[in-house]
């Protein structure tokens, strides 16, 4: 079987040829051509679906940008996609695959309300300002805990990171029905598996007023440029790219490639705990199962798309955050199933991969006889 797929293969009229190293232009053209042909292949599927193929585009571009509330709506929904891109982007370019951002900003988001359950009290002694700071340092140290995990056992044992940190994913999805079903529930709550709602004094001060976009956009915005320094700018940064790309040449370097590994999962599972904590003390509110709606998974892709940059991430958070703005306005106004939101993710990363390998390689004919 095996050498009847082989031949089926090589009497194929064209053959892969590496192209050798892309240029840099072609590198970040890549994902405005992924972007592209995501939106032709979207028309086509509302074609498919008997919706007019304009209107639905129109959902997905411009009603994101109609009026000052869609535009923070729009910047919100990029700050958890943001951070815990940011994280990612460290880890890839160290070539340690961390896939469990997920989990980490699901333990970030459960430590943060759990510290908030415990501070925002009758007659509490904790200041608003004060409870914000130890709200954030839980999510964080939250975070780079579960983060530490995958760590350990990639350390001690050896393990594949890919499957511990997806693992742990759905342990932390777990421990947070726990919470909210347990300890953190609401005894007020008509049981429902939910925290209280947290006191206005512990919920991040907006940046726009009649808006629901809170400072965390500006913190955001500040870490990207501070991670751009660290990895581009920094020994440290240069560090772990060495031992990305090139381990052998990192060893003979004398850097340690056990410190890349506790250094880039650590700093992701704390950016990704900090974007849970902004959650619940954000949009949300309270700590609920339904915290993230796959924003770490999400956030994969988010890496990509910016080429692993913490400034591309930025923009590469925007366009994730107007696939999720155009999948729920296309729920509401197109009647279109939620899946939408996914079927576009899928699209933009399997079309983001075929670019980047299309660009890496190049299709030639071969020459018959």
């Amino acid at each position: 079987m095996f050498k009847s797929a082989k031949s089926a293969f090589t009497s194929l009229p064209f053959r892969l040829e590496l192209r050798g190293t892309p240029s840099r232009r072609m590198t970040y053209l890549s994902p405005v051509i992924a972007i592209i042909l995501t939106l032709f292949l979207g028309a086509l599927l509302f074609i498919a679906l008997g919706k007019d193929p304009i209107a639905g585009l129109k959902v997905f571009l411009v009603d994101p940008f109609s009026s000052k509330r869609a535009i923070s709506e729009l910047l919100l929904k990029s700050i958890p996609l943001i951070l815990c891109a940011l994280g990612l982007a460290v880890c890839f370019r160290a070539s340690i695959w961390n896939i469990g951002a997920e989990g980490q900003f699901t333990v970030g988001a459960m430590c943060a309300g759990a510290m908030l359950v415990w501070i925002d009290v009758p007659d509490h002694a904790v200041s608003g300002g004060v409870g914000l700071i130890l709200m954030i340092i839980a999510g964080v140290v939250g975070g780079a805990f579960w983060a530490g995990i995958t760590a350990l056992l990639r350390d001690k044992f050896n393990a594949n990171e890919i499957l511990v940190s997806l693992m742990l994913t759905y342990v932390a999805q777990l421990l947070l029905m726990y919470a909210v079903n347990g300890p953190l529930k609401d005894p007020n709550g008509m049981n429902f598996p939910q925290s209280k709602v947290f006191s206005s004094e512990f919920m991040l001060p907006t940046l726009m007023s009649g808006t629901r976009l809170h400072i965390g956009f500006a913190v955001t915005i500040v870490a990207a440029i501070v991670m751009a320094v660290f990895m581009m700018r920094s020994f440290r940064g240069f560090s772990l790219m060495v031992g990305g790309v090139a381990p052998h040449a990192a060893r003979y370097a004398g850097f340690s490639s056990r410190n890349a590994l506790w250094v880039s999962l650590l700093i992701s599972g704390g950016f990704a705990g900090l974007a849970g904590a902004f959650e619940i003390a954000g949009p949300i509110g309270q700590l609920l199962p339904s915290v993230s709606p796959g924003y770490g998974f999400a956030a994969i892709i988010v890496a990509f798309i910016g080429r692993l940059h913490p400034i591309g991430a930025v923009f590469g958070g925007l366009i994730m955050s107007l696939l999720y703005l155009g999948g729920e306005l296309a729920q509401s106004r197109l009647g279109l199933p939620s899946a939408i939101t996914g079927v576009f993710q899928g699209m933009l990363l399997f079309l983001l991969l075929a670019c980047d390998t299309l660009i890496d390689y190049r299709l030639r004919w071969k020459k018959q006889g």
